[in-house]
């Protein structure tokens, strides 16, 4: 192996490492002794790779918003209507919630830990779901007169406390419960007819030549 294979190990290690303690511990309650000690790593080895706390959580948050967004990428295909879009992108982010550590600690830390101008996971979300139901009603899937502002608003309140709740009960990051959230809003803002076509469970994704551009 060689030292940059080495570095981009042990950088790998420390961001899991850090990933845990932060979805543990919070923020600020979470130390950089514990987290290079998990990592197997000396605390030097950590500040070559991390100036202090706040760049490691920095990278976490980073790291889950690159893994996050490649799966709401995924999670699309050129030929859904923007309500099938969205109820498959909250699937697969809740999927990734699930199974990585490091976006779920990337969320928590979306609350907790300082930040620069730039948005945080939580505000990427909120501006994607009132991007797709803008475009939902722009492709008239929408009941007539529902407010998609008003809707969107309303879909990131209840997703953000799935989120929240699911760093107590991983059963708030199941595809059972957010299915019967869908099966829920789906008939009090789509159109008859678009209902009829929707899958509050997520519909197949994988489409030939449809890739994400990022990693």
């Amino acid at each position: 192996m060689t030292k940059q294979e080495r570095a981009v190990r042990t950088r790998h290690s420390l961001i899991c490492s850090a990933a845990e303690a932060f979805e543990r511990h919070g923020y600020v309650q979470a130390k950089l002794s514990d987290i290079s000690a998990s990592a197997g790593v000396s605390p030097g080895a950590l500040h070559f790779h991390f100036e202090n706390k706040a760049a490691v959580a920095a990278t976490v948050e980073a790291s889950a918003g690159v893994s996050l967004r490649r799966e709401a990428w995924l999670a699309q295909r050129p030929d859904m209507n923007a309500l099938q879009r969205l109820t498959n992108t909250s699937h697969a982010l809740a999927g990734r919630l699930r199974r990585d550590v490091v976006a779920r600690a990337g969320f928590k830390l979306s609350y907790e830990a300082p930040h620069s101008s730039g948005p945080t996971l939580h505000q990427e979300w909120q501006v994607c779901v009132r991007q797709l139901l803008a475009e939902a009603s722009d492709e008239a899937l929408l009941l007539e007169g529902t407010e998609h502002s008003v809707v969107a608003d309303g879909i990131v309140a209840a997703t953000t406390g799935f989120e929240m709740l699911g760093r107590e009960d991983p059963a708030w990051f199941s595809a059972t419960a957010l299915t019967a959230f869908w099966r829920l809003i789906l008939p009090s803002i789509a159109r008859p007819q678009t209902l009829r076509a929707l899958e509050p469970g997520g519909s197949p994704t994988r489409v030939e030549g449809h890739q994400s551009p990022i990693g």
